[in-house]
């Protein structure tokens, strides 16, 4: 019966073309860019010449994208559309890969990252455009589809990413995965251009005075939101400042404190892709059936005590233990370790916001906690180096404590109607 109630959700998502088409592009992205991703920071350290405090100043320019793009992303993407939004923001990721080819230093990848951040400006319309194409009673489920089919991925590139770079080196390996990258790019943006369909269709006739409207007024309509929404805003900052400041060095923990090789990396990786492949349905469904909120509450628990637990791990068998729990946490859906994000995370913001406000809200939460989360990889950066690399994680732990428990003391979640909106 299970079996058959996964096939029929799984058959319902994927009937939808917009959705069949991000799923499968998307995918594709994971499974070139996952081949290098996990060994950046390693690549930037040995053969960019990047230290620790580099790596946390790339990291922060880099999370800047959320800061100056994610709110003018939703706020165009509810106001032009999703559709063209999505596509141009996809046509620029074919930039930044090339840019990082050609970098012989750490400095000249950094017009790639302020490139890419720019690129990030589709990031509302596309989580808008996913729930607008799912019915209400079906979201948790829906988003829980699309991240089983491109967690798929994951599972397989990064496994042989570690043994590309254990083969030759960083330098040629991560070359060779990024030339794969613009490639992708090009394609995606061909396949994104040609198939999605705008599902922001607005029949009603505008007034004059409707259509003078600026933006300030425009903003102020749509951050009219109930008060469980701004509470996961601050939920979504806190969960941002914990992850950021220690996910950039993370792989470089794995490999230089607990004395992983770059093939047991990717084997960690690929464990992780594999197990929010398997949960990532299962977990949707649960959040339809019994609501998103104990999720939510669980993964953003359960992600925080595996990130001080990796302080804890000395050999790899430790290492891969923690991992395969934080990613247990991150397949329920509480986009703890996605600062904002997750099958029921994404599900209970569709609930509480109308579909005129998602693209603008998703953008807010984006740029609140980019703001905030901005210099989150420096003061990482700068623990790791004064006092003890274990301590950037124990704080993270304790600040993704703090937001689990403001999360459940705040946040009422809605009745949801069987009609779709």
């Amino acid at each position: 019966m299970a079996g058959k109630s996964y096939l029929r959700i799984t058959k319902d998502v994927f009937s939808n073309r917009n959705i069949l088409a991000i799923a499968l592009t998307t995918s594709a992205f994971s499974l070139v860019e996952h081949g290098w991703r996990p060994f950046w920071n390693l690549y930037l350290k040995t053969e960019l010449n990047a230290s620790i405090p580099v790596l946390g100043l790339l990291a922060m320019i880099q999370s800047s994208e959320r800061l100056l793009f994610q709110l003018p992303g939703g706020l165009l993407a509810d106001r032009f559309g999703r559709r063209k939004i999505i596509v141009y923001g996809t046509a620029l990721r074919i930039i930044p890969p090339l840019i990082f080819l050609l970098a012989a230093d750490w400095r000249h990848v950094v017009p790639g990252l302020l490139i890419n951040g720019a690129a990030s400006i589709y990031m509302p319309a596309f989580n808008a455009i996913i729930a607008d194409s799912l019915p209400e009673m079906e979201r948790g489920a829906g988003f829980g589809a699309f991240r089983m089919i491109t967690s798929i991925p994951t599972i397989i590139s990064p496994l042989i990413g570690g043994a590309v770079m254990d083969a030759l080196g960083y330098k040629e390996g991560v070359k060779v995965f990024l030339f794969l990258t613009v490639i992708v790019s090009i394609l995606v943006t061909v396949v994104r251009s040609r198939v999605i369909t705008e599902t922001l269709v607005d029949n009603k006739p505008k007034t004059d005075k409707e259509e003078k409207r600026g933006i300030r007024a425009s903003l102020a309509e749509n951050f009219d939101l109930p008060r469980s929404m701004w509470i996961m805003v601050v939920v979504a900052v806190m969960g941002s400042f914990g992850v950021r400041m220690v996910r950039e060095f993370l792989p470089i923990y794995a490999v230089e404190i607990v004395g992983l090789t770059n093939t047991q990396l990717g084997l960690v990786q690929a464990t992780v892709g594999l197990i929010t492949a398997a949960l990532a349905l299962p977990g949707g469904m649960v959040a339809d059936r019994y609501g998103r909120k104990p999720l939510i509450i669980a993964s953003r628990v359960i992600t925080p005590l595996a990130m001080g637990g990796v302080t804890l791990a000395n050999s790899f068998s430790a290492y891969y233990m923690v991992q395969s729990l934080s990613s247990i946490g991150d397949a329920l859906g509480g986009g703890a370790s996605n600062y904002a994000g997750g099958p029921a995370w994404n599900a209970l913001v569709a609930d509480l916001v109308e579909k005129s406000k998602r693209g603008t809200v998703m953008g807010t939460i984006g740029t609140v906690t980019g703001i905030f989360g901005a210099p989150s990889s420096m003061v990482g950066a700068w623990l790791w180096q004064n006092y003890s690399p274990n301590l950037p994680f124990q704080l993270s732990m304790v600040l993704g404590l703090i937001g689990a428990g403001i999360f459940a003391l705040g946040v009422k979640e809605p009745r949801r109607k069987k009609s779709s909106d």
